[in-house]
């Protein structure tokens, strides 16, 4: 249960006014239940895992001391004041095995007098309390000096005195034999080892951030002779790999793989993350902004709290050259947004004087979809001219102001895209209305932020077609072009598409990225015996292999996974025609269909059989021609790998029997077909166990759900934006042709009498796939009606 501020001030009431400042705690024990019990003792057994052995006083404190009533203090803070670094960092109540290797470095011995700088809420103050004579701590944060003072209360610890302040707050009851320093510093101050009896012992972190801290023990063997220990790492907060791997944004084998690259290379680890293991941007800043005690914020967040004049305030290359964007001020303290958890705050809270400098991490192409808003905002307090759509070209007449408008427009629904992992952006006019949207993970969502006019509209789509070197003053025909850029630290190859309509031009661009890692068929998600079977159609020397299904469903990423496969042979030559060509694959020799000069698929595929290649990859066999010289490549000793537009894998056949393919040509040639779809993957950040529409179980399973199947959805976080879904999963039939299957194929049957003898052929039918991923918990059920037919989603009858 979450406890809130008022929630805990009801369980732990506000000590009477002058008990705070030296208040001495002496209340009774609590006694443990043996679920508490329990839990104590994992507690020790994982501090003593993490130890490499642990001392029996100190074991006997972790048992004693309920950790739990320290954790609801902890939630009390963070709802107190969660602006304080303190308390966002985690200082409070560090992990247990950081506790105990901090005071099992001081080395007590019954009876000392310690001295403990930084009380939190009094999780170390209590353990300190159970191993030492008598324990002075000291709290600088008033709020945290009095939440101290409640959460202890709840022990039987006479030995404990608490004071709000600084470190030389106890200096009275100085010599100490130890001290115990929460915070973080360069070196051991001055007036904290004077404070050390001879022999004392003082252990603090060392280190400006807690992420990357190292252990240090100071003991005084003289008056003026001290001597420096340095024990090795120390971390408050956990490794960005294992924040990644505990929201199921990385895979922990990759991580710890890319960590060590990170090391060899000397780069940072989040870099080699992003490129590497090719996590989303939104889940590499969330988990840094956890590490580093930063609020992590997204571009709905931040764009409502922007002051436009705050931004005018500051010089605007101070800003770039320190990368952040200053949002509001509220009180002594100034909201900054940035893209790197290392900015300058000493600096910067200079400029901002007397304001402290409060840090939202956001992503860089949030950032950068921060600074075309702001420049939004301050340019536009001049209102655009109203003219009509028509009216509305960009020219040499053209005022700049305007046309830099549309430019920001552009590039802004551009980076709102690339944050959202969208496909494709479409703008859309419906009367008097414009509507923007984005395709993620295959659905279609509405941006209402963009609240566009027509004239908007028109504007923005002639940047769009001076980019793509599109006719500008065509509005009648539908109008197809690319254009090259780089947003959002990537490079993208957009596919525009123009075209008219009753309201006007609408458009849809797809967003290819250009420098990313190539999935390979482990990636894909594909079962282990439908990847096998693929790895063995590409050994075979000559044959078909089609991949079929509808636009978007991953056919031609399905080839190239095959095909780096293929480019790692040097003993094998591959060559592809392509339209157009998606990615670059090294050692494959890759060509661009160019029908406008007569270089169409057949054209090239008639000239690829006299490059001397092992393999051939045909985008896509659009037509007869195309069909026929697949078909003759195969015959004559090549592999060919090809998409085809179809429903199933039995369809497949049929469609090439309607392209005018001969049904023995077909039978003798094909090798085997996948039918591909991409269901939505369920995010694993916020999956859970559910009970599906009883109509929908029915028809999946008439005669009710096999014994133990679970099933699952996402109920929606921030890691997915409340969607449930996060990414998408290859689900696939499989139909490798057999004797059997290819007799029937020479006949020519009906399509379903076909199906029937290729489910007796060993098909993995789609459902079966399907239905994997949903008892794996990858989909949800209600994806299977996306991707089959009512009728087949019950198990199908075999002949």
């Amino acid at each position: 249960m979450i406890r809130t501020r008022a929630h805990f001030h009801q369980s732990f009431p506000r000590p009477p006014p002058g008990e705070r400042a030296g208040t001495k705690v002496a209340l009774l024990p609590t006694v443990a239940t043996t679920a508490e019990t329990a839990a104590r003792d994992a507690i020790v057994q994982r501090v003593e895992r993490a130890l490499g052995g642990l001392d029996p006083a100190l074991a006997r404190a972790l048992r004693e001391v309920p950790r739990d009533i320290f954790s609801a203090a902890e939630l009390a803070a963070l709802d107190y004041d969660g602006r304080h670094l303190m308390v966002r960092e985690g200082r409070m109540i560090p992990p247990p095995e950081v506790v105990a290797r901090m005071i099992a470095a001081l080395a007590l011995s019954p009876g000392e007098r310690v001295l403990e700088i930084g009380t939190g809420v009094g999780y170390a103050t209590a353990l300190l309390a159970r191993m030492a004579g008598e324990v002075c701590s000291v709290e600088w944060i008033d709020f945290l000096a009095d939440l101290s003072t409640r959460t202890l209360g709840a022990l039987a610890a006479r030995n404990i005195r608490l004071k709000r302040g600084d470190a030389s707050a106890w200096r009275e009851k100085a010599p100490f034999n130890a001290i115990l320093v929460s915070a973080g510093s360069y070196r051991a101050p001055a007036h904290l080892r004077d404070q050390l009896a001879i022999g004392g012992r003082l252990v603090m972190p060392v280190g400006n951030h807690r992420s990357r801290q190292s252990l240090l023990r100071v003991t005084r063997r003289a008056k003026d002779e001290f001597v420096e220990e340095g024990l090795g790492e120390l971390r408050f907060v956990k490794r960005l790999g294992d924040l990644l791997v505990e929201s199921g944004a990385a895979d922990r084998v990759l991580v710890e793989k890319l960590a060590k690259e990170a090391a060899i290379g000397r780069r940072r680890l989040g870099d080699v993350l992003r490129d590497g293991a090719q996590i989303a941007e939104t889940d590499l800043a969330r988990a840094l902004a956890s590490q580093r005690g930063l609020k992590f914020g997204t571009i709905d967040d931040l764009i409502p709290r922007v002051d436009p004049e705050l931004v005018r305030s500051v010089p605007r290359p101070f800003l770039e050259h320190h990368g952040v964007i200053p949002i509001a001020r509220e009180g002594g303290r100034i909201e900054l947004a940035t893209s790197d958890p290392e900015a300058a705050t000493l600096e910067l809270s200079k400029v901002f004087h007397p304001s402290t400098p409060e840090l939202w991490l956001v992503t860089p192409t949030d950032y950068r979809r921060l600074w075309n808003a702001i420049d939004l905002m301050l340019s536009g307090s001049k209102p655009a001219p109203a003219a009509p759509a028509e009216a509305v070209e960009i020219g040499p007449g053209e005022e700049p102001r305007l046309e830099q408008r549309f430019v920001d427009l552009f590039e802004s629904m551009l980076l709102e895209a690339i944050a959202e992992r969208a496909s494709d952006i479409h703008l859309e006019r419906y009367g008097e209305r414009v509507r923007v949207r984005i395709r993620v993970d295959g659905d279609l969502r509405d941006v209402p932020r963009y609240r566009l006019s027509p004239t908007d509209l028109v504007g923005i789509v002639n940047v769009i077609k001076i980019r793509a070197n599109l006719n500008i003053a065509e509005h009648r025909l539908p109008q197809g072009g690319r254009i090259r850029v780089r947003a959002g630290g990537k490079n993208f190859d957009l596919r525009v598409q123009t075209q008219p309509s009753l309201h006007g031009e609408h458009s849809v661009i797809r967003l290819l990225p250009q420098d990313v890692k190539l999935l390979t068929i482990e990636d894909l998600g594909f079962s282990p015996e439908v990847a096998r079977e693929y790895r063995r159609l590409l050994e075979h020397p000559s044959g078909l292999v089609l991949v079929v299904g509808p636009t978007g469903s991953g056919k031609t990423t399905t080839l190239y996974a095959g095909l780096q496969i293929l480019a790692k042979d040097p003993t094998r030559k591959a060559i592809s025609v392509e339209d157009p060509i998606e990615y670059a694959i090294e050692n494959v020799q890759q060509a661009q269909v160019k029908p406008e000069i007569g270089f169409s698929f057949a054209d090239a595929m008639r000239s690829f059989v006299r490059q001397d290649p092992d393999v051939i990859l045909v985008g896509e066999i659009r037509d007869s021609e195309t069909a026929l010289e697949a078909i003759r490549a195969s015959q004559t000793g090549h592999l060919v790998l090809s998409t085809l537009h179809c429903n199933d894998t039995t369809d497949a056949v049929q469609r090439l029997i309607d392209l005018q393919m001969h049904p023995n040509s077909i039978a003798s040639e094909l090798l085997a077909v996948i039918s591909q779809r991409l269901p939505r993957r369920i995010c694993e950040g916020c999956r859970v166990e559910t009970k599906p529409d009883p109509e929908l179980l029915g028809a999946v399973f008439p005669g009710g759900a096999p014994p133990g199947f679970g099933f699952w959805k996402g109920a929606g976080c921030s890691r997915c934006s409340g969607h449930g879904a996060y990414g998408r999963i290859a689900c696939v039939e499989f139909l490798k042709a057999n004797s059997e299957l290819r007799a029937a194929i020479a006949r020519h049957p009906p399509v379903e009498e076909l199906r029937r003898m290729a489910l007796d052929a060993d098909l993995i039918p789609l459902r079966d796939t399907a239905l994997d991923l949903v008892r794996r918990g990858s989909i949800a059920l209600q994806e299977l009606p996306f991707m089959l037919s009512w009728e087949r989603l019950a198990p199908e009858r075999k002949a």
